[in-house]
């Protein structure tokens, strides 16, 4: 877990990083806003503890701006106690609120709180945009399909195509649904794209491995699919 610490009171940033840091935490400081925000936009971080009264940029203003393209966690320390400084704060996408003084003990524990929601958020994100069946992964975002470990070199249509199979994984696709949904053609029966897509992709999807996932359904198409020998 990567911490970046917004604190201009230099002893109590000290405190933090080293109270963090021994709890293994990778921990950097800032001491002002504006030094602050850059950091969080030039690294990734999992969690960020962003005091509110700060030289050159407030908390709150730091706080909009992360907001914009930012969805990391944020507590907020300060120590303004007032309830419409704590609302202000929450209306603005903080995600909890310490008032200064504050027990180290409370601090790992809402820090350990926010963690692991950010881990859970981001596990559950990775799920959506990766496919699985089988040894076989798809990654959306990064485009890299792998099996049993092994990098696939797919070109732009087949990765296209393997996604449509793994999508619709177990149910039969006739060649027209290919053709429409791959190509944006309607399915010419004189034409056979789509019967030379399929074997170049089952040559690197399956040929290679025991276990064949990419299936012919005689007069009605292909399935993508794990059967049992």
């Amino acid at each position: 877990m990567r911490i970046l610490v917004i604190e201009d009171e230099r002893k109590l940033a000290d405190y933090l990083k080293r109270a963090l840091s021994e709890h293994n935490y990778v921990v950097d400081v800032a001491f002002d806003g504006s030094s602050g925000l850059h950091l969080a936009r030039e690294a990734q971080y999992d969690l960020i503890l962003l005091d509110v009264m700060l030289p050159e940029m407030d908390g709150f203003s730091v706080l909009r701006a992360l907001r914009r393209s930012d969805s990391v966690p944020v507590l907020m320390l300060t120590a303004r106690g007032k309830v419409e400084d704590r609302v202000r704060g929450l209306q603005d996408g903080a995600d909890d609120y310490l008032v200064k003084p504050f027990a180290l003990s409370e601090l790992l524990a809402r820090v350990l709180a926010l963690s692991r929601r950010s881990l859970r958020a981001a596990s559950e994100t990775h799920n959506q945009n990766v496919l699985w069946v089988g040894d076989l992964e798809l990654d959306l975002l990064s485009r890299k399909a792998t099996r049993a470990g092994c990098r696939l070199d797919l070109t732009a249509k087949e990765f296209t195509l393997l996604t449509l199979l793994m999508r619709k994984e177990g149910q039969v696709l006739s060649r027209s649904d290919l053709a429409e949904h791959v190509w944006d053609i309607n399915f010419n029966s004189n034409t056979n794209v789509v019967e030379v897509a399929v074997r170049r992709l089952r040559g690197k999807v399956d040929d290679p491995f025991e276990t064949k996932l990419l299936h012919t359904v005689r007069g009605m198409g292909y399935v993508l699919e794990l059967r049992e020998n």
